[in-house]
């Protein structure tokens, strides 16, 4: 097991090392003035993304593809990944994080948009769509899609499934004594009545949980800030200028120079809000829409939430608190931050730590039966279901380090065929944008 994690951990180093990010954020770059700055529709988006009726073919509301992907994307990584970030690139990386999810929304956009476009409905009568029907319809390539399918497949249980079922196990021992095994039993349950019901059970659930658990999350940051308000300004400054020019050595941080603030910023950032990864285009297909520009701006709003606004809230509370400087990381960082607002800050973390986690487990839930679907067939969906509940159970009492390696590499390999999909198809993309989009104004 050594030797694997060992080989993982080089892999990984390769996989995400600086050309694969220099890929994802130049994609976003790229994308962003390829459509004229698609992020100036947020608040036409946030408004459609609230509509509930139906409003063409499909399975769920444009509101439920779109917290049903965010269910899946709003997770620990907003929390603890932010606090690696500041940890490791120092207070500049919140900037870049911030910035990653500013331009990551016209890849959101775009690939939401070709999920769409080229979905399937299936003998059932439900939609099936993502990257995998965009590279094998759209860009003719069977081997890329089969190569997606497969990597989107084993990520889900992973990092969709086993280790957050590990994190919830972890911290309710930690915090209630809870045994692990009743952790991972009780958390199998939820999880088999909510997705042996499939997409529209999913939706539903997500459709009042995530919303809750977020303005839950956003109104403790927001405490915090108004509590921390007179070095508020300062902080501020200090992140966008240790963005450009690094943070020297102070207390026991041990300092960070730009490289390292790109580095963290954007890796944590593309991390939260999976821009790029091509796992939320999945249930975006499945979405109630006239045209595929409507459900893109929608999704896009995803991105929105996840990164400019939750991870931004993240950053800025955890620089604010001086924490950083005593030389905490990660769950370390994220407690004391909220130690801070004394008995309701550990509750309010506690609480957005377990709701994250289980969202993600139903999101993901989603994802990984599809793949499966478009590997497989159809009659795989019962005995994928019964086996994610299961892995549910074992991932809570088990030691998941390979696991979460491997998710990682399994994650870069999903996110490279996605994007030369985005790339290659996007005068389609600005094709479809200009008919349903641009022309309109």
């Amino acid at each position: 097991m050594n030797r694997i994690a060992e080989t993982l951990d080089w892999l990984n180093g390769i996989v995400w090392g600086p050309p694969m990010l220099i890929l994802l954020f130049g994609t976003h770059l790229f994308l962003t003035f390829r459509l004229r700055f698609i992020q100036r529709y947020m608040l036409h988006a946030i408004r459609l993304s609230l509509q509930r009726h139906k409003e063409g073919d499909g399975d769920i509301s444009h509101f439920g593809a779109l917290t049903t992907a965010m269910a899946a994307t709003v997770g620990t990584g907003n929390i603890f990944g932010v606090a690696t970030a500041v940890a490791l690139g120092g207070p500049g990386a919140v900037l870049w994080m911030w910035l990653t999810g500013v331009f990551g929304i016209a890849t959101k956009y775009a690939e939401a948009l070709l999920s769409v476009k080229f979905r399937v409905v299936m003998p059932d009568g439900t939609m099936a769509g993502g990257p995998m029907y965009v590279l094998e319809r759209g860009m003719n390539n069977k081997p890329l899609a089969i190569l997606f399918a497969v990597m989107t497949a084993l990520a889900a249980f992973g990092i969709g499934n086993m280790v957050q079922a590990n994190s919830i196990a972890g911290l309710a021992q930690e915090t209630l004594n809870i045994a692990p095994w009743i952790t991972g039993l009780v958390l199998a349950v939820l999880t088999a009545i909510v997705i042996l019901g499939g997409i529209r059970s999913i939706a539903r659930v997500c459709e009042k949980l995530v919303p809750f658990m977020a303005l839950v999350y956003v109104i403790g940051c927001v405490i915090l800030l108004v509590m921390g308000w007179k070095t508020l300004g300062d902080t501020i400054t200090l992140i966008i200028t240790s963005a450009f020019t690094g943070q020297a050595a102070a207390g026991g941080f041990v300092g960070a120079g730009l490289r390292e603030a790109m580095r963290f910023g954007i890796a944590r950032g593309l991390f939260s809000n999976e821009s790029g990864l091509g796992s939320a285009p999945i249930v975006a297909a499945a979405a109630q829409t006239k045209t595929p520009a409507r459900q893109a701006l929608v999704s896009a709003t995803g991105t929105f939430w996840d990164t400019v606004v939750i991870c931004l809230l993240s950053g800025l509370v955890m620089v604010n608190s001086g924490h950083w400087l005593e030389g905490l990381k990660g769950a370390a960082l994220a407690k004391a931050t909220f130690a801070d607002l004394h008995t309701l800050g550990p509750i309010i973390l506690t609480f957005g730590l377990l709701t994250f986690v289980f969202s993600t487990i139903l999101g993901w839930s989603y994802f990984g039966e599809k793949a499966m679907e478009y590997l497989f067939g159809p009659k795989v969906i019962p005995p994928y279901r019964i086996a994610w509940v299961l892995a549910v159970l074992g991932g809570a009492m088990a030691s998941l380090p390979v696991v979460w390696n491997f998710a990682d590499f399994a994650n870069a390999l999903m996110a490279a065929p996605n994007l030369i999909s985005l790339l290659v198809l996007s005068p389609l993309i600005v094709r479809e944008t200009r008919e349903h989009l641009w022309e309109l104004k």
